[in-house]
């Protein structure tokens, strides 16, 4: 039985201001109407398979668990990374976890997959996985090559060696000869002339069992901690928390370089299947649908004489005159210009926005939180506004703020209003007022989501100066 292991955990910064560190590319809807965590998992249909486990980051926990419910999809359960240390780590720990919930003996198949690429030909996909299933089957770690279609330097490469066979006959599966690094552009010129190079996908198909057992072979410290740090995991309703202490001693490493790099029974399927990794805001150009000037126009954009460009307005009217080759990106709080074929430097407007201690880079002006969102309208140096969104049933902790109080409008919807020793029913137009150093909650006990306004008032208003007493998300 294939066992899908999804990696969602990486911050796709050269996609800011889109993508940000506590909202990476992997949940945006950037090719379709899911997110692209939604594609990854969509794609799996009609192929036999378990239920998926996620890898994410601690932060992201409740996005990944709410598009999984948004979408229908079932998870076989979201290990939670306390720290990134790279790929090879994170599979150990999906790989581990998947030996241990095993039923009867049985050896997973782990078909190892990224939440963040673009697959456009869902056949050519299926029709890769199941070449290379027979092998992963006879104990071979498979990796899938990307049929080249462009002399790219942003990509790794697979050099394929010797053809493999399968029942008597040459199969469309070979022994791979080396791992290329990001080569120059004379060098991917010659790698797209010649026949038997791959791009790096980063995608895998191998059994559980066989991955440590190459994984204990090349890299023993790594695999002690991961099953160190396992099995002293917590269980926090869908999510396996790994133990942080533990796991921050793991040695840092991507599978390629502890595993594949290594191993004798490293085999390659060449795919063509449409692939992206979506790397950049011009690899999101290639794959998106063009207008008839050659530009992608997502949301409330007039371009005039404007060609070969992609133009994204999230919240105004976004208008050109006379571009050839640029990014465009507007969002509530940030702008992006960026002509097309610098936009790997993209990653050092983030950059530069750290070093500066913006928010930014971290965080969009609309903040998913388990329980719903808040958008931050207006900010001063003594008040804050916010429109604050709670979805039917959810629950705000139990809390308290030293530095500021808050006035509550109530929008749209019912409200439930823990403040001090009373609790307060609140319709749509009715407003309270929070006092500092008060014990209070918000809770929506109806069936439509809750809105409201939040004015906060202080000296201080930072998102830390939170005391939480009750917590049903388990931040406390």
């Amino acid at each position: 039985m294939i066992l899908p292991v999804i990696m969602a955990g990486g911050f796709g910064l050269r996609l800011w201001p889109l993508s940000r560190e506590h909202y990476p590319k992997q949940f945006l809807t950037v090719t379709g109407n899911e997110s692209m965590l939604q594609e990854t998992v969509a794609r799996l249909s009609g192929i036999e398979h378990a239920a998926s486990i996620l890898l994410c980051n601690e932060e992201h926990r409740f996005i990944a668990a709410e598009q999984m419910r948004l979408g229908g999809y079932e998870h076989g359960g979201i290990i939670l990374e306390p720290v990134s240390k790279n790929t090879a780590p994170a599979i150990a720990l999906a790989a581990l976890q998947a030996v241990n919930s095993a039923v009867d003996g049985e050896d997973p198949v782990l078909l190892v997959l990224a939440a963040d690429h673009v697959i456009d030909n869902q056949q050519a996909f299926k029709a890769a996985i199941e070449k290379a299933l027979p092998f992963a089957e006879n104990d071979q770690l498979v990796t899938f090559g990307i049929v080249p279609t462009a002399p790219e330097t942003g990509y790794g490469y697979i050099r394929a060696g010797e053809q493999a066979e399968s029942e008597k006959r040459l199969a469309d599966c070979f022994k791979v000869a080396a791992f290329v690094e990001k080569p120059d552009l004379a060098s991917a010129k010659e790698y797209l002339a010649a026949d038997n190079y791959y791009w790096n996908s980063g995608m895998f198909l191998f059994k559980a069992s066989r991955y440590l057992q190459e994984l204990e072979k090349f890299a023993p410290d790594m695999l002690d901690v991961c099953q160190r740090a396992l099995a002293a995991s917590s269980q926090d309703r869908e999510f396996v928390r790994v133990d942080k202490a533990i796991f921050e001693t793991c040695p840092n490493g991507s599978i390629d370089y502890a595993v594949m790099e290594k191993t004798d029974a490293a085999m390659v399927v060449p795919m063509d299947a449409g692939w992206s990794d979506v790397g950049s805001w011009s690899a999101l150009w290639n794959v998106a649908v063009k207008d008839e000037n050659n530009n992608v126009s997502k949301g409330d954009v007039i371009a005039v004489n404007s060609v070969n460009s992609y133009l994204h307005a999230e919240n105004k009217l976004l208008t050109t005159v006379g571009i050839d080759n640029l990014i465009v990106v507007e969002t509530k709080d940030a702008i992006l210009v960026a002509r097309k074929d610098q936009v790997q430097d993209v990653k050092s407007v983030v950059n530069e926005l750290k070093k500066a201690g913006r928010s930014e880079y971290k965080w969009h002006r609309e903040v998913y939180r388990p329980w719903g969102k808040y958008d931050c309208i207006d900010a001063g140096a003594r008040d804050h506004v916010k429109r604050i969104t709670v979805k039917p049933g959810e629950k705000l902790s139990i809390q308290k703020h030293h530095h500021r109080s808050e006035h509550w409008v109530v929008v749209l919807g019912t409200a439930s209003v823990l403040n001090g020793d009373k609790t307060i029913l609140m319709t749509e137009n009715e407003s309270t007022y929070i006092p500092l150093g008060a014990i209070h909650a918000l809770e929506n006990p109806g069936k439509i989501p809750l809105e409201m306004i939040e004015i906060q008032t202080g000296s201080y208003l930072g998102e830390d100066d939170i005391v939480r007493f009750e917590d049903r998300y388990g931040r406390v």
